[in-house]
């Protein structure tokens, strides 16, 4: 074949290849100029995608319903309150109203600079787009207005929504947790709670609801917790064109879908409450049974782990071993799988007993192998919840570290315990709370770090001693040197190492300094004194509200914060879609009177979006 006919043949195998392109996807309905701020999709992609049309190559045989039964009586959640005073009434109110007007000037900034975007960089004024383009904090922050009374903005929003397309999206890879418990739980909490007023709601949800169920169609449908979106778009036209697209233009057609060898346990665990609640809403047990055949995965392992009842941080989802790795943890990674366990039991009337099986054997684990009393200089009985890697023949290593993402861990436990007449279970939940309450009033700044490393209380003494800290100090710098060190005593050493490093009594190790506008703190804060009534709690809320309000606050916004350790601390570029959705949504709600989205009607998803318990 001569260099000119090469060239012709070329030219027309490119031509095929857009020609079939172009007409399959001429047969979708097209939008005109769909708004995607995260980066307008652009050829074979800028056409709304029907995905309900586009067919499953993993069918399954037969969809799981929803559960159906007589459920069991379910405790009461929430604690009876009983009136308040007027000087009571007075100060809650005052500082819900400061809350509010936080809200406020959050919202605003949002609104005027970084409108129907992901994220708005609250020191430059400018935008981010990193969670699929279609405005994460629009949706995320709507129910938060809607709880807040900011009815003119949350109806704004709900206008917005019909310029964006969430079908199809400007980025190539999706993190579908991420997009599950922001927009899908954003969407089904604004339905509930405005009880249905606004079916666009529902529709969108549904449409998000449509397309990242795709996701789950692998062979073994274990989920793309990383989802390259495009590929099966691709992909599924390659079926459709058969042997012409394989023989002509196969490398540029997709792959074939499968899960990954490498799943985070908390991206692979955390879908059962948002696909729950829309095969609720909708009828459709199609989600229900895409999160229930992961969960039954998770449930069949439990006791096969290296440490039975939890489950290891990294999973293999591909060939569905959920045992192999050896870190084992409550918090990031891993945190929002065993928060689900109690949360699903109560979405689904209790008909199902599966998961407060597998939230018993991992609490009374995770109390055994991860729970620790850390040294401090008060002698108070607090917890954190650490970090354990398992070695051999299950030896234990453990990390005690103090995590905000583990900060949940309180009001868990407090839900477990009154949901499952675990009553011995109170009390550690109100230490584990008490724990981060105490990271927090430690730093100078009055705010818990991202992370760091404390003293575990040897089993028989817990009393505080300044030279045991130190001398903790000093071993630790030691171990993780090297070379040889200059002969000084342990405990001038540990000294000179704490001055120079801001430690405050008790902390071995800030080793992530910053605050980066996380809700977990407040959030067990809250849900113990909606348990419990302690008006303490409100006093804890209103401490920790007043320093992250004045330091984090922007002309335009918050901002996260590089260093809470140091008093003068200077603030980040960030402002994630969560402040406003769950920071914000909890420090309002406790100072709220107790009845306003009560936790005997509402079960909140990992990322505070209240879904409404159906009345069975």
């Amino acid at each position: 074949m001569g260099p000119f006919l090469r060239r012709w043949v070329l030219v027309c195998i490119i031509f095929l290849c857009f020609i079939f392109g172009t007409l399959h996807l001429n047969t979708l309905p097209q939008l005109n100029q769909p708004y995607l701020p995260g980066g307008e999709p652009h050829g074979l992609f800028a056409s709304k995608v029907r995905w309900k049309d586009i067919p499953q190559q993993h069918p399954v045989a037969t969809i799981i319903p929803l559960p159906t039964g007589i459920p069991p009586s379910i405790p009461r959640i929430q604690y009876e309150f009983t009136e308040e005073s007027i000087e009571e009434k007075l100060e809650r109110q005052r500082r819900l109203q400061a809350v509010k007007e936080t809200l406020a000037h959050s919202w605003e900034g949002y609104r005027n600079y970084a409108w129907m975007h992901d994220e708005v960089a609250p020191l430059t004024n400018g935008t981010k787009d990193g969670f699929g383009g279609w405005g994460a904090t629009l949706v995320d922050a709507m129910d938060t207005l809607w709880i807040a009374g900011m009815k003119k903005e949350f109806e704004q929003t709900v206008k917005a929504l019909k310029k964006i397309d969430f079908t199809t999206s400007g980025l190539d890879e999706l993190n579908l947790f991420e997009t599950i418990i922001r927009y899908l739980g954003g969407f089904l909490s604004a339905y509930d709670l405005s009880e249905g007023k606004y079916p666009l709601l529902l529709e969108k949800a549904t449409e998000l609801g449509e397309m990242v169920y795709h996701a789950f169609d692998t062979p073994n449908r274990m989920p793309m917790t990383r989802w390259y979106w495009k590929k099966l778009v691709l992909h599924t036209l390659s079926l459709y064109f058969n042997w012409r697209a394989k023989f002509f233009c196969s490398s540029a057609m997709g792959e074939p879908q499968e899960a990954s060898h490498y799943s985070l346990a908390a991206e692979l665990g955390s879908f059962s409450l948002e696909f729950t609640r829309l095969s609720q809403l909708t009828g459709d047990s199609k989600w229900y049974d895409a999160a229930q055949r992961v969960m039954d995965v998770f449930y069949e392992s439990q006791n096969m782990t290296k440490l039975p009842g939890l489950w290891p941080v990294n999973l293999n989802a591909l060939k569905k071993k959920f045992y192999t790795d050896t870190q084992f943890t409550l918090g990031g990674m891993a945190d929002s799988l065993y928060e689900y366990l109690p949360k699903e039991h109560l979405l689904l009337g209790g008909v199902v007993d599966q998961y407060r099986i597998m939230y018993e054997g991992a609490i009374e684990a995770a109390k055994k192998h991860l729970f620790f009393r850390p040294l401090n200089s008060q002698n108070a009985n607090l917890l954190f919840s650490g970090t354990v890697y398992v070695n051999g023949a299950r030896h234990l290593t453990g990390d005690h570290e103090g995590q905000h993402l583990a900060c949940f861990t309180g009001g868990m436990v407090a839900l477990g315990a009154k949901l499952f007449n675990r009553k011995e279970d109170l009390k550690v939940a109100r230490q584990l709370t008490d724990g981060c309450i105490w990271a927090y009033e430690s730093m100078p700044t009055g705010i818990m770090p991202e992370s760091c490393k404390l003293i575990p209380c040897e089993e028989d003494d817990c009393t505080w001693s300044e030279q045991k800290w130190y001398t903790t100090v000093a071993k630790e710098l030691r171990r993780g040197s090297s070379g040889e060190e200059p002969v000084v005593p342990l405990e001038q050493l540990g000294k000179r190492y704490v001055e120079k490093h801001h430690l405050q009594p008790g902390f071995l190790e800030v080793n992530d300094p910053r605050y980066l506008l996380r809700p977990e703190a407040i959030e067990s804060v809250f849900v113990l004194y909606r348990i419990t009534g302690d008006k303490t709690l409100q006093d804890h809320a209103w401490k920790m509200f007043q320093n992250i309000n004045s330091l984090t606050k922007t002309k335009i916004g918050h901002g996260a914060l590089q260093d809470v350790t140091v008093k003068n601390t200077t603030q980040n570029d960030e402002s994630e879609s969560f402040w406003m959705a769950e920071t914000l949504k909890y420090f309002y709600l406790i100072f709220s009177e107790p009845n306003v989205v009560s936790l005997d009607e509402y079960v909140f998803n990992t990322e505070a979006h209240p879904l409404r318990r159906p009345k069975h």
